[in-house]
């Protein structure tokens, strides 16, 4: 509140000087013959000092005199007929209006305008700054049981009938008993879960992984993370994380654990990675994917506070679609092989430089930016390679996997640490 009351009166002062200002030139508004006339009788004023000083002669000032009087008469005049037309008064009178509405506009205008873009209480701090502050945040936020305990209550699942809660029950029953049954524990967990008891759901899934050891996929670590996250109300804690970068472990291009690894990143002040993950898989598709929806709902606000001025949302029906990766087809190769070496490593580096320029601007799936470090090492362009590694780095931070990947390309172009 503070903040609000000394930027309004900020705001106020602002505008009360720019009314100022004009209302004092509109008062001192006079008419351009007013001004001639004390200009010709200051003229006439000069003349006789002139001439009693000798520096003109009687006649010429005599001359000089009838000729600015003859300009009195005919200002004096053009005064007269101004001021018969209406109050001088009255034709200064009505822009006054103007300067206070001026100063209403940029009052409510920068108010609003700060209300769009800026973010009151936050400090000014520099990109360095803002980092460590997420990378603190991060690092000390909410574990898992302390969200539970914040998070609302999930909504009761009211077309469950009484049939089917006796069956979950008898099924917790059995599972209870025998609590190394793969099959049991896999439906009741997905029972629960459907039945709203998030945190029954992710124990029964924890005793999943438990009993498939090595031979748990991505997706069953998927799911433990996803009922976890619905458990603490949407919020992805210190213990889902360490899930989700085990489910990436397995599968790097598991889009669900990556949608909440930019979620993870929006929620802990790190915009600029939630926008990079969540472009990558809103392109990338497929259309039918359950992450493509809540993507859409929130990427827009992403790009605005990660500071993408030029992101616009795609249509939907092409949302999913994954530009072709910019490479050389069948017929390019053929030709490549009638070329000289030189035009040839020009036409390499015209497909990497346009591969470069995508993923750059649109984002793309870890292969094609390690086919990219490649590509560049392959040109020799060890630089660049060098760049385009440390750019993936941080594109890719929250999925140790997909790090793992890239890394290797990266060994090979001789650019890797």
């Amino acid at each position: 509140m503070t903040f609000w009351i000394i930027i309004s009166a900020l705001a106020l002062l602002v505008g009360a000087l720019l009314a100022q200002a004009m209302l004092r030139g509109r008062l001192n508004d006079e008419h351009p013959a007013a001004f001639d006339l004390r200009v010709y009788r200051d003229q006439l004023k000069e003349v006789d000092r002139d001439a009693a000083r000798g520096v003109i002669g009687p006649e010429d000032a005599e001359r000089i005199r009838t000729e600015v009087s003859r300009r009195i008469l005919a200002a004096d005049a053009q005064l007269q007929a101004a001021m018969a037309a209406g109050p001088q008064g009255a034709r200064a009178a009505k822009p006054r209006l103007v300067p206070l509405v001026m100063a209403a506009v940029v009052v409510a205008g920068g108010v609003a305008l700060y209300a769009q873009l800026g973010a009151p209480g936050y400090g000014d701090l520099g990109l360095k700054a803002r980092i460590a502050q997420a990378e603190e945040f991060r690092a000390t936020r909410p574990a898992q049981a302390a969200a539970e305990a914040e998070a609302l209550p999930a909504m009761p699942n009211l077309n469950i009938s009484p049939e089917y809660k006796a069956l979950v029950e008898k099924l917790r029953v059995a599972v209870t008993a025998r609590p190394d049954d793969l099959q049991g524990q896999m439906l009741l967990a997905r029972n629960e879960a459907a039945m709203g008891n998030f945190k029954a759901a992710y124990r029964a899934q924890e005793q999943v992984l438990t009993i498939k050891g090595d031979a748990a996929t991505g997706q069953d670590y998927l799911d433990y993370a996803d009922m976890m996250i619905l458990a603490a109300g949407g919020y992805v804690s210190p213990e889902a994380e360490r899930v989700l970068r085990a489910a990436l472990a397995r599968d790097p291009e598991n889009g669900g654990a990556q949608y909440y690894m930019g979620l993870m990143a929006a929620q802990t002040g790190r915009p600029d990675q939630a926008f990079r993950l969540w472009n990558a898989l809103l392109r990338k598709g497929p259309s039918d994917a359950p992450w493509i929806g809540p993507i859409r709902e929130q990427i827009e606000d992403m790009a605005v506070r990660a500071g993408e001025t030029r992101f616009t949302l795609p249509p939907l029906d092409t949302a999913p679609q994954q530009a072709p990766l910019a490479g050389p087809t069948a017929e390019d190769m053929q030709n490549a092989a009638q070329m000289s070496q030189d035009d040839r490593q020009e036409m390499i580096r015209g497909m990497v430089d346009r591969l470069a320029e995508r993923l750059g601007t649109e984002g793309g799936t870890p292969a094609e930016w390690a086919r990219l470090i490649g590509a560049l090492g392959v040109l020799g362009d060890t630089q660049r390679a060098a760049a385009i590694w440390a750019e993936a780095q941080t594109v890719f931070a929250d999925a140790p996997g997909v790090l793992d990947q890239l890394r290797a390309a990266a060994a090979q172009a001789g650019v890797a640490e």
